[in-house]
């Protein structure tokens, strides 16, 4: 009996170990997740595969999307996502500095060459006196895009003002063309009533478009608009998020921005 006892105890304890080894193992799973957030388009395409390479080496990543340019960041600092990829560093700075927000760039992600587009001309040469010109009304995407017109020939700016430049700041204007602010997810559909428009690159590609066929003028390749990935501050060291950059810098990653996007999103890295 007491030999019977004995083996009883030993299977116990054997159970207990196995079922603390399994316990163990399902806590180490648990903690190779993330939550990455991304706006509708390339950006989330990207991760998309980023998150193929990721489940080979047992790093779960869910990708959560966003249609507009806020969410991603309040989310990220309420803790409801881990990371986000979808924004500029000028667009950080400017979004931190209003919120009172800790969020820290980790790495460089793509750049989206900002174009101009037209239904109505095919060269921004043909833009008449007072036609309407829209762009992006936040201030970091609306600067941007009044640098594009700059370097299209369609204005001048204050000089210095760089990435803060405003419609203000419009020192020769020689057709007097209006200049069109709106909320940039908007502004794709509203190009029919203008006669051009800067906008985003993830709204064009989203749309099934060509930004580098079927924009009338666009950056260069080189743009300093490189887009970056985010995590709260505090945090930049967290083992997993060097290991999403670490996948997201890939040369897969790259052939496959490369292949899908041709010209349309370069890899900065």
């Amino acid at each position: 009996m007491k030999k019977l006892f004995g083996i009883l105890a030993l299977i116990l304890v054997i159970t207990v170990l196995v079922a603390g080894c399994g316990g163990s193992n399902s806590a180490k799973k648990e903690e190779q997740k993330l939550k990455v957030g991304v706006t509708a388009g390339p950006h989330e395409a990207i991760v998309e595969k980023v998150k193929e390479l990721a489940a080979k080496e047992d790093l779960i990543i869910e990708v959560v999307t966003f249609n507009d340019y806020v969410q991603p960041n309040i989310q990220l600092a309420d803790g409801n996502i881990d990371l986000n990829s979808f924004q500029h560093e000028p667009y950080l700075d400017k979004f931190k500095a209003d919120r009172k927000l800790k969020l820290s760039n980790i790495a460089d992600s793509v750049i989206f060459p900002m174009g101009i587009y037209s239904q109505k001309v095919k060269d921004v040469s043909e833009l008449k006196a007072k036609d309407k010109v829209g762009l992006p009304n936040d201030p970091t995407n609306g600067a941007r895009a009044l640098q594009l017109f700059e370097a299209a020939g369609l204005i001048k700016l204050k000089e210095g003002v760089g990435s803060s430049a405003t419609v203000k700041d419009i020192v020769e204007n020689p057709k007097n063309l209006e200049f069109v602010e709106l909320e940039a997810p908007m502004i794709l559909r509203t190009l029919p009533d203008l006669a051009a428009a800067a906008i985003n690159t993830n709204f064009i590609v989203q749309a099934g478009m060509s930004p580098a066929k079927e924009s009338i003028f666009i950056e260069p390749k080189d743009s300093p608009w490189v887009n970056i990935i985010v995590v709260r501050g505090g945090e930049e060291d967290n083992p997993l998020f060097k290991k999403f950059v670490e996948l997201y810098q890939s040369q897969e990653i790259k052939d496959f921005i490369n292949k899908d996007f041709q010209d349309s999103v370069v890899a900065a890295w």
